[in-house]
């Protein structure tokens, strides 16, 4: 057991605690996220959000994703290192995302970053929330950087909107995915949900999704 999960350590796959999960939507949306980054099915069909375990397993045969979406940024490669003007060292300006290959009858995108392995674990929920932004129209085609338009939740540095990497130092590279959603409808939310809630909202109209993965390290 401890050998696999140091191959999946290895691939940037593990899940905090070795044992069982905590039954925190969060911690299991953002676990199957991070464990299955090239077969990932509908955000919150996939880890249950509290269904039962027979919804759940209905949940299997619902919507998949990754798909075709691709999201990329002008600021660093998938895989690479983010600029310091994007972290809590520097400007602390989001970075210019844009994206391609976007599904049919897409109405609406979303956009969320979480640090997975961020040492912060409160209220059954684990790692850094760095941004979650919504209701950005489907004809859209990216964000600028530092962009100020579309509906902000909050983050875990208890803002509204992005807040940059800022890993503990000497703790080595981080990984930050930068999740985007397409949808089949303009939900028109309300402002200030917070990642869990927003993705219970969502996961019935996501119809594509892709991520970007930078690191950064202190």
């Amino acid at each position: 057991v401890l050998a696999l999960h140091h191959q999946q350590y290895q691939r940037g796959i593990f899940f905090l605690n070795r044992q069982s999960p905590p039954k925190s939507h969060l911690y299991r949306t953002l676990s199957w996220l991070r464990c299955y980054p090239d077969f990932t099915m509908g955000v919150a069909s996939i880890v249950g959000l509290g269904y039962t375990k027979e919804k759940r397993q209905e949940g299997m045969h619902l919507k998949f994703a990754l798909s075709d979406l691709r999201l990329t940024s002008s600021a660093f490669a998938d895989g690479g290192f983010i600029p310091s003007q994007y972290s809590g060292e520097g400007t602390n300006v989001s970075p210019p995302l844009s994206w391609t290959h976007v599904p049919a009858n897409t109405q609406s995108f979303a956009v969320f970053c979480h640090d997975p392995a961020a040492p912060l674990v409160a209220s059954g929920r684990y790692g850094f929330t760095h941004w979650v932004l919504y209701n950005i129209p489907g004809s859209a085609t990216g964000l600028p950087e530092g962009v100020s338009d579309y509906t902000t939740g909050p983050n875990d540095a208890g803002r509204a909107g992005y807040t940059g990497p800022m890993p503990p130092p000497g703790h080595g590279p981080h990984q930050y995915f930068f999740w985007l959603l397409a949808l089949d409808q303009d939900l028109h939310l309300e402002t200030g949900l917070a990642l869990g809630e927003f993705l219970e909202r969502v996961e019935p109209h996501l119809i594509g999704m892709n991520r970007l993965v930078g690191l950064y390290q202190r």
